[in-house]
């Protein structure tokens, strides 16, 4: 059985575009006209993917976004004119898969719900359900996706999570920006080192004693970053 594309896009002239080209690469795509409606086939289609515009009326994307996540985890790959990386970094944190600029080619499109499908059937890593650092300073339960800092619960969004995994999963390994945005993402993705530097600084914001002087999380200049377990 085919997998199943959602598109939700305001442009009913893209989202033919988009329902051909994806229909012709043998995927089953539905369409929807806005947020209101893409969130009711979401529930009716239980979709493989989200193709999901920012800019519409009613809903924008941030919102439907937002809704999505609350009950799905789904790869969503969002489609917007507005560039920047401002808007790229929040629309993945607001947990989504990547970010498409209009206008794209077929290709790019059909490559990159590709990529958001590859990543999502891949099997999860084993790991330790328990993570410890720090004399116990840091605890990491990956089976719920906690974060206790000093005996504190810390909220980290999607995006933060997978990153801060990624390093402390492998401590005293240094990773290079490109190699963490590949396996927190995938090898299409538009990430940039501006974008991996900006998380780092919001990681350490919320795990570090003194962000300024970062106790686990740590500069390798002109490398990358590393994961100090001591």
């Amino acid at each position: 059985m085919p997998e199943t594309i959602l598109v939700i896009d305001d442009d009913p002239h893209l989202r033919s575009l988009m329902q051909l080209a994806l229909t012709t690469a043998g995927y089953r795509a539905v369409t929807a006209p806005d947020g209101t409606e893409g969130l009711r086939s979401l529930e009716e289609n239980q979709p493989d993917l989200v193709l999901l515009d920012v800019m519409m009326p009613d809903l924008d994307g941030w919102e439907v976004c937002q809704r999505i996540r609350a009950v799905s985890g789904v790869p969503i790959i969002f489609l917007t004119a507005m560039q920047g990386e401002q808007n790229q970094v929040k629309g993945l944190d607001l947990g989504g898969d990547d970010y498409i600029v209009k206008p794209f080619h077929q290709a790019e499109l059909r490559a990159r719900v590709r990529a958001a499908l590859r990543r999502a059937h891949m099997p999860p890593l084993p790991q330790k359900p328990i993570l410890r650092y720090g004399d116990g300073d840091l605890v990491i339960n990956t089976a719920v996706h906690a974060i206790m800092v000093r005996g504190q619960e810390v909220h980290l969004t999607p995006a933060e999570y997978r990153l801060f995994l990624c390093l402390a999963e492998q401590p005293d390994h240094v990773l290079t920006t490109e190699q963490l945005a590949k396996a927190v993402w995938y090898i299409e993705t538009n990430i940039t080192p501006a974008n991996i530097n900006w998380y780092i600084w919001r990681l350490r914001g919320k795990i570090e004693r003194d962000p300024a002087r970062p106790r686990f999380i740590l500069t390798e200049p002109g490398v990358g970053y590393r994961f100090a377990a001591g």
